[in-house]
């Protein structure tokens, strides 16, 4: 889709882009050495005008070398295969030093030097929440992602995810129901989707949210991505949900990173004879912060009353299912049988009528038909 909000980049633009991705494409330099220049420097030409013996007083003389060389075959080629993609509809490079790059994420250790976006990029200086979870996820793990996912979006947040397979795409799923936007944080080229199945759901990401990615166009899902880009996703957000992990989970490797970078964290319990909820109960034991509702996770983030703010009025829709719920307390599987209603959708039907205050969740986990809503305590 066209992204409206901002101008196509210009020919000074282009001539800018290609010096920050000469930077961060010369080897050797690596993100921390373009920091060092940068500070010293204030921008990627001036790094390249400054010559060899300016840059090695800052670093090591290979590099500087190596920035002072002639741009190699393979590196023209990037810059030109990139700035023919930022031609078309929908297509950014954010900079570390644009006023757009997320601000939250240029405050962590290791920020990245460059952002290929696909999709609105406005969406990037929205309130987020990210949402991850077991690739291997239980039916239930994948209806819980959505269902929270859909709530958060009605809450007024951004779910961000990594758009793997399980957890991550349930989140999306769910998001994408919502009023609000998701974004899709990858480890590969912003040029390809991976894995393939998930394409039709990319483009979707695309038109009511954003893709976005740190590696060059055409990188391919290498198995070291996806374990860094995990920190772009806790990096943007204010907090991390895991929802399902095994101990060995690279979900893990996101909550820890988020607990490194100051954010909240939050898990769901399972049930102790599943391996789905052991890094869960592992990440609770270390001292996230166990929830069971989407208002627990808005409370910490002191967004409950825009939750209760945000949150649509049960719409004609859910007649049915307050018919169903009768006034009497419920078991959510009951509730499947009597409507024949699909589980993620019904777990999101039951989290709208939740924040509405027309339903709680009871110790049992049976759920019950209210008929006014509970004051929110305070922020």
């Amino acid at each position: 889709m066209q992204d409206t909000a901002f101008p196509p980049s210009s020919p000074a633009d282009h001539q800018a882009f290609a010096d920050w991705i000469r930077l961060e494409g010369t080897e050797g330099v690596g993100v921390r050495g373009a920091r060092k220049l940068l500070t010293a420097f204030g921008s990627p030409a001036a790094i390249f005008r400054a010559g060899q013996a300016a840059l090695a007083a800052h670093v090591p003389a290979a590099q500087a070398a190596a920035l002072c060389a002639p741009i190699p075959p393979a590196l023209t080629e990037r810059i030109a295969r990139t700035l023919d993609w930022l031609a078309r509809p929908g297509h950014h490079l954010l900079t570390l030093h644009d006023a757009g790059y997320p601000a939250a994420l240029r405050h962590i250790p290791d920020p990245p030097l460059l952002l290929y976006i696909n999709g609105q990029r406005e969406r990037l200086g929205e309130p987020m929440i990210a949402v991850v979870g077991s690739r291997n996820a239980s039916a239930q793990g994948r209806a819980n992602a959505e269902g929270f996912a859909e709530a958060l979006s009605h809450a007024g947040l951004c779910v961000v995810s990594g758009m793997a397979l399980g957890i991550d795409t349930a989140a999306h799923e769910g998001a994408l129901r919502g009023p609000g936007s998701t974004i899709a944080v990858i480890g590969t080229g912003a040029d390809r989707v991976y894995p393939a199945r998930n394409r039709a759901l990319a483009h979707r990401i695309a038109e009511g949210g954003c893709i976005v990615s740190e590696y060059p166009l055409g990188t391919p899902p290498a198995a070291g991505n996806f374990p860094r880009r995990n920190r772009i996703i806790s990096g943007m957000a204010a907090g991390v949900l895991v929802v399902e992990a095994a101990a060995q989970s690279g979900s893990l490797i996101t909550a820890q990173m988020a607990a490194e970078q100051g954010r909240e964290v939050f898990a769901l319990p399972g049930s102790i004879h599943s391996a789905l909820a052991k890094g869960c109960h592992q990440l609770i034991r270390e001292g996230a912060q166990l929830v069971e509702t989407v208002d627990e996770v808005l409370a910490a983030l002191c967004c409950s009353p825009l939750a209760r703010t945000a949150a649509p009025p049960p719409e004609a829709g859910h007649d049915l299912l307050l018919a169903a719920l009768g006034h009497d307390p419920v078991d959510p599987d009951a509730l499947l049988g009597r409507l024949g209603a699909d589980a993620g959708q019904l777990a999101g039907e039951l989290l709208a009528l939740e924040l509405a205050g027309l339903l709680e969740r009871l110790p049992d986990g049976r759920v019950q038909r209210v008929v006014a809503a509970r004051a929110a305590g305070p922020c």
